[in-house]
Formats: structure tokens, sequence, C-alpha cells
């Protein structure tokens, strides 16, 4: 194990994010200043747009997003945020920390401000170039905008099998792990038979849901994760409160650590960035390729709606979730920074306990096992999504279920340092074909903006249809005949009749 995580961390890893992080910062920058920094200066059309839900019933009577056959812009988000909200958050940044020091946080954060703008570009274009199948559903993501934006299917069957494996196998490992890592941890027991009960019950759990479909993916999400998350922000600023005179000397470590202006025992400016770059983007998934996925089958009546949601998903998960884990673990006892001593979700604990007492512990354990779960769901969701892209085969969508299931249950027994390596490896390169796809397509989505705040000044609520922007080729879906579109056009109308 020791000698296959060097291969992967040393030589694979240390050339490919080498380039990642350069990717990353230069996408965020340009689309940043393309947008006059979107993901800054919408902020209050973020929450507006992810409390939106389709408007009523049809001519018909029927529920619009029944007819319209895709899920609220919240289901949307919360399937993304299941994503997102899980072991990244709290097993994570703790990795990140112990190898990195304190001044990894700081670079999460800047990967969350600067890649905000990049998740608003690529959600926005899932959104255009959506498709709709036979039974009313909607598919999308970085697959369908780089064959109909750019002509290249070939990339887009590559990015979809490397998305599909890393979304489907390999992150799926990596929250079992980290639910055992927490369940040892807080019951002092880390035999193979405890590993192999956790990773029994995690796997049937998981197939009652992956073989339901997306409406009870989004339903298990929606419910899961706010309420989790919810709970584990309380926590986290209780901790903060008990140690509310340490906060200063925390965000001087912070900030100090990652510039250089303060050195930390074990751990380097050089490694604070890797880490904190590595782990920002493992958790908050911008430029990734895979919150777009989601983000098509939100039902909204303009793309860039769904754009700004997935922004917000950004902050959400980065600015709040993970900072309250930093928060936690560098207002507890002294941590020793560098490879000799690598934890995850186990420094979470131990440092939660120290402020709050040894329930933190267990506390942890149960966030940590409902997170990783819902994220271990929305995983599969992503990877089927790209699945389906590949292939209408329900014989290959069965048994890529089934294969799901056995990493679920074999992640259990997985090295630490071995299986966050893996993900490594996966995220940075879907990281570098998605931002290689979007930033020839930036310009689209920059129209798309316009076109939103032309409709905004003008006081109504932002409405597209594909004849608004005719030079733009195969968009397939926004012809204005769908529900949702039909009945925001329809009540702009009789609003100007009535104010007539």
């Amino acid at each position: 194990m020791e000698k296959a995580y060097e291969i992967v961390d040393g030589a694979i890893n240390g050339f490919i994010w080498d380039i990642v992080p350069w990717f990353l910062i230069a996408a965020g920058i340009y689309f940043g200043l393309r947008t006059l920094f979107v993901q800054i200066r919408l902020l209050p059309d973020m929450f507006k747009a992810v409390a939106e839900t389709p408007k009523g019933k049809d001519r018909e009577g029927r529920d619009l997003d029944a007819e319209y056959g895709g899920i609220s812009a919240f289901k949307a988000f919360t399937i993304s945020a299941a994503s997102r909200v899980g072991t990244g958050n709290i097993a994570g940044v703790a990795l990140a920390i112990s190898i990195g020091g304190p001044g990894a946080v700081f670079w999460m954060w800047i990967i969350a401000l600067v890649g905000g703008a990049t998740s608003f570009i690529e959600s926005t274009l899932a959104q255009l170039w959506k498709t709709k199948d036979e039974e009313g559903n909607y598919h999308g993501g970085p697959a369908y905008y780089m064959t109909r934006g750019l002509g290249w299917k070939p990339v887009a069957a590559i990015f979809s099998v490397f998305l599909a494996l890393t979304y489907g196998f390999v992150y799926n490992a990596i929250q079992t792990n980290s639910i055992v890592e927490a369940v040892g941890g807080s019951l002092g027991n880390d035999s193979n038979t405890l590993k192999g009960v956790v990773a029994v019950v995690i796997a049937a759990l998981t197939a009652a849901i992956i073989f339901g479909g997306v409406t009870r993916i989004a339903s298990a999400t929606q419910v899961i994760v706010p309420f989790m998350a919810g709970a584990y922000i309380l926590i986290g600023l209780a901790v903060v409160i008990i140690n509310i005179g340490e906060v200063p000397r925390m965000i001087s470590q912070i900030v100090g650590s990652a510039l250089g202006f303060q050195q930390v025992a074990g751990a380097t400016v050089g490694a604070a960035f890797a880490h904190g770059m590595r782990r920002g983007l493992f958790s908050n998934e911008a430029g990734m390729g895979s919150a777009p996925n989601a983000a098509a089958t939100a039902t909204v009546s303009h793309p860039v709606k769904q754009g700004l949601v997935q922004t917000l998903g950004v902050y959400f998960d980065t600015l709040l979730v993970c900072s309250i884990t930093a928060f936690i673990v560098l207002l507890g006892p002294p941590v020793t920074y560098g490879l000799e001593d690598i934890q995850g979700a186990s420094l979470t604990q131990s440092a939660l306990a120290d402020s709050v007492g040894s329930w933190g512990a267990h506390a942890i354990t149960f966030i940590l096992f409902f997170l990783a779960f819902s994220s271990v769901i929305g995983n599969y969701y992503l990877a089927q999504a790209n699945v389906e892209y590949l292939t209408k085969s329900k014989t290959v969508m069965t048994v890529f279920r089934v294969l799901v299931l056995g990493f679920v249950f074999f992640g259990a027994f997985g090295s630490i340092p071995l299986v966050w390596a893996l993900g490594d490896t996966m995220a940075g390169t879907l990281a570098i074909i998605n931002i290689i796809a979007i930033v020839p397509l930036g310009g689209v989505a920059i129209k798309l903006l316009s076109n939103f705040n032309e409709q905004r000044r003008q006081g109504v609520d932002p409405v597209f249809h594909r004849d608004m922007l005719p030079e733009l080729k195969n968009v397939e879906y926004w012809d204005g005949s769908d529900p949702v579109t039909r009945r925001s056009i329809e009540d702009r109308v009789t609003l100007a009749d009535n104010d007539a």
C-alpha cells in the first residue's frame, strides 16, 4: 500500500497538481473578469434563484415540474451539494491541515472565491445544452456542452468515462473509507469485522436508493444535506464561541502560514498551497465538471439562474462548512503537521472532543455518516448521468450499479492516504479536461448573462428561449414551449395587460 501511495501521490499527482492549480486560478480570474465578478456581484440573486419553484399548474391542471420532467432548483442544488458536502468537508479539510498546516485553509477559501465564476459558467452552459428523453427526464453536463457546443464528441466520451469512474467508484470508496475511520475512532475499534459491518450497511442503504432513480435521490438528499450540514455548523459555532479568545490567533495563523509570514513546523508554504487547492477542489468541485450534471436537471426559466444556484453551492460548501472543520481543528489541541502523522476524520473528532467533551467525537461520527452517505448517492447520480450519455442500455446501467455497490463496500478496507491520492488523480484530470472545454465556450455564457441582466433592468423575471440568441447552435430545449417558460411569459403578458 505504501509503495502504491508513493507512485500515485508522488509521480502521478506530482505532475498533475503542478498544472491543475494554475488552470483553476487562471480560469477563475478569466471568467471573473469577463463576468464582472458575477460570483460576488449577483450574490442576492443566488438566494432568490435557489428558492424558486415551478409556478403552479399547466393548462391541463398538472404540476409544472411533473410535466416539465425536471426537478426544482433547490433539489438540483441538494444533489450537487450531496456530492460536495461530505468527507471532503470533515475528513478532507483535516487531512489538508494535517499535511499542509493552517495555511491550507486560506488557499481553500481562495479557490472557492475564484472558482465561483468558473462554477457559474459551467452550470449555465449545462442548462443551455440540456436534452430531454422520452420519459420527460432532463440530461446535461460537460459531455453535452462539449458535444453540442464544440463538436468534441470523442473528448466528451473520454470525460464521461473518467467522471463515471471517479464518482461511481473512487469517490464512493473515499466516502466509505472516511465513515469507517470515524466509526472506528468513535468506538475505539478498527477491526475488519467492524469495517465489514459498516460496509454492508452503507451498501444496502445505497442499493435501496440508487435503484429508485433521480426523484428518489433528490428526495433523499434534500432532507439529509440541509439537516446534517446545519447540525454540523451549529456544533462548529459552539466551538468558536467556547474558544472565542483564540479566534484572532487562529486567523493570523491561517493567513500568516499561507503567505509565508509565519513558519509552521513540519509544513511549508508550498504544501499549504498544494493541499489547500487539492482539498478545495475535492470539496467544492468548481471547474471539475461534476455539478453541471445536476444543474442541467433543474426546472428554471433561464439558464443563468441555475448557474447562480451552483455558485452559491461552492460558497456553502467551502466558505461555510469547510471553514467550520478548520476552526474545530485549529481551535483544538496542537497538531503535528507534515507527512509523519497523516490524519483525516479522526483529527476532527479528537479536536471537537477537546472543546466540547467526549460526545463530540460521537457527534462527528453521526454527522459524517449521513453526510458521507448522501455523498455516495449524490456521486452515484453524477456518475449515472455520464453512463447514460455513453449508452442507453439498461443492462449496462444495472452492471454499473452493482459495481458501484462493490466499491462502496471495498472502500472500507482501503488505505486512507492511497484512497485520497487516487481521488486527487481523478479530480485533477477531470478539471483539466473540463476547463479546456469551457474556456472557448465562455462567450456563450457571457451572452446568456447579458440577456439575463437586460431583463432584470427591465424589471421582469428573466425568461430565456433560443430565439433570443439565434446564433447559438444545437440548442435542443429552449424553444419556449415548456410549461415553466410558457407560464412565465403568460404571467408577464397578464401583468402588462393589467398595467394597461
